[in-house]
C-alpha cells in the first residue's frame, strides 16, 4: 500500500507529466487547466494541493526539463579530454536537448514570457548557465580558449548566441549547419581553424 507521501509525488508528477505534454502540443495559452485535469486523471483540489495556478505547474515542468537537459549534458561530456572537448561536447548536448520540438516550445519560445524574464534567467542560472560557466573558466584557465574579457562575460555572450540559435527558424533545417558554426565560434576563442 502506497504511503501518502507517495501518492502525493505520484499526484504531482501525473499532473506535471500531462502539463508537459499539452503546453508542447497546444502552448501555454490553449492549454486549460480543466484539460490538464482531465489528462492527469485528478481533480481540482489535487493540483490546488501542489501548484497554486497553472504558471506554477508550468514553472515545474520547466524546472523538470531543465534537470533532463543536464542529464543529457553530463552524459555527453563523459569521458572527454581536454576542457575545450568536453565544452563544446556539451554544449553541443544542449543545443541537441533544445532541438526537440516540444522541449524547444516550452523552455525557449513561452518560458520566457510565461514566467517572465526574472524567473527565466534564475532557472537558466540554477541549471545549464553555471556548467557553461564553469566549462569556459577551465577551458580559459587551461589556456584552451583565448578571450581578453571575463569568463562571465564570455559565459554570457556565448548562452545568449546559443539561445539565439534555438530560437532559428526553421529549426530542423539547418540544426547541422548551426551545429557546425557552433563549434567554429569555440573554435575562434581556441585559436584552432576549424
Amino acid at each position: 500500500m502506497a504511503t501518502n507521501a507517495q501518492r502525493r509525488a505520484q499526484t504531482r508528477g501525473c499532473l506535471i507529466n500531462a502539463a508537459r505534454h499539452l503546453f508542447a502540443e497546444q502552448g501555454y495559452a490553449d492549454t486549460s487547466t480543466e484539460i490538464i485535469l482531465s489528462g492527469a486523471g485528478v481533480t481540482r483540489g489535487a493540483m490546488y494541493h501542489h501548484f497554486r495556478n497553472k504558471a506554477e505547474l508550468f514553472e515545474a515542468v520547466c524546472d523538470l526539463l531543465s534537470r533532463e537537459a543536464m542529464a543529457a549534458i553530463e552524459k555527453a561530456v563523459a569521458g572527454q579530454r581536454g576542457s575545450l572537448a568536453t565544452l563544446k561536447a556539451g554544449s553541443l548536448a544542449w543545443v541537441d536537448f533544445m532541438a526537440r520540438d516540444d522541449v524547444r516550445r516550452i523552455l525557449v519560445v513561452e518560458a520566457p514570457s510565461v514566467l517572465g524574464q526574472e524567473r527565466w534567467r534564475a532557472l537558466d542560472e540554477r541549471y545549464s548557465f553555471p556548467l557553461l560557466r564553469e566549462g569556459i573558466r577551465e577551458a580559459m584557465e587551461e589556456g584552451a580558449l583565448h578571450f581578453s574579457g571575463s569568463a562571465e562575460g564570455l559565459t554570457v555572450l556565448l548562452n545568449g548566441a546559443m539561445n539565439a540559435l534555438v530560437l532559428n527558424d526553421p529549426w530542423a533545417e539547418n540544426l547541422p549547419r548551426l551545429r557546425q558554426d557552433l563549434l567554429a565560434l569555440f573554435d575562434c576563442f581556441s585559436g584552432e581553424t576549424p
